[in-house]
């Protein structure tokens, strides 16, 4: 089998390279090394201004991770910006948005993270904890500015995160924002100490999961490889449905 075609979407902001400074698409290489990895092919996705194109850019591809990124406009979950929420990227909000939507209707395997699970409980309806701290007192999902750290999670076994993780997992972090009010069809498979949801799964799909950490940063590479696995599943299937 020929490896997967995996979408990853990137940033929308200024570079610096040689004499220039560009708006570019940007993405860490931790992704890319991370699909790679795990037996995929990676193409980064730009935000694109054609919306509507989406469904057709989903049908191309074999799977989708949604990256990581800044704060999602709260009018997009009906709330007020909070004072440490950060100036959202209208561009990616609505580009991705459309991506999750052709990808949960044409049943395409995807990983969202960090920003990208966020986006997915937004998509389908819930809202965000807008600064962490405020609800769980502690700075312990992002203690040092810029830099990854890392806590335990407890996963649900029977979960999809369960089975390629284990029901216990020390994850790197990096975000002040999360999930509140659980969108339509989703479901929380992990948590932090805290209670903070971890991730979250779309029943009925394939292979619809987020992570509010980034697995792209460790080592641990089954989350992306359970990815490509469900490609290959779901190939078999499509083959096996042919004959």
């Amino acid at each position: 089998m020929a490896r997967p075609l995996i979408g990853v979407t990137t940033y929308q902001d200024a570079a610096r390279w040689g004499a220039w400074v560009r708006e570019a698409a940007l993405l860490p290489v931790s992704y890319q090394r991370s699909v790679e990895r795990a037996g995929g092919l990676p193409v980064l996705l730009p935000p694109l201004a054609d919306l509507e194109g989406a469904p057709e850019l989903v049908a191309r591809l074999d799977a989708l991770v949604v990256a990581g990124g800044p704060d999602i406009d709260p009018s997009r979950y009906g709330a007020r910006p909070h004072e440490r929420t950060g100036e959202p990227n209208q561009a990616r909000d609505r580009y991705e948005s459309a991506l999750l939507h052709a990808a949960v209707d044409a049943h395409l395997p995807f990983l969202a993270v960090c920003r990208g699970m966020q986006l997915l409980n937004v998509v389908r309806g819930g809202t965000l904890i807008q600064h962490l701290p405020d609800e769980v007192g502690h700075e312990g999902h992002a203690p040092v500015p810029g830099r990854f750290s890392r806590h335990r999670v407890r996963i649900a076994p029977e979960s999809r995160t369960g089975k390629a993780m284990g029901a216990l997992a020390d994850v790197p972090t990096y975000h002040h924002q999360a999930v509140g009010r659980l969108g339509s069809g989703l479901v929380a498979v992990a948590w932090a100490a805290d209670k903070v949801i971890e991730a979250v799964e779309l029943e009925g799909h394939p292979f619809g999961v987020g992570v509010q950490w980034h697995p792209e940063e460790g080592d641990d590479l089954s989350l992306f490889q359970a990815l490509v696995a469900q490609v290959a599943v779901a190939a078999a299937g499509e083959a096996d449905a042919v004959g």
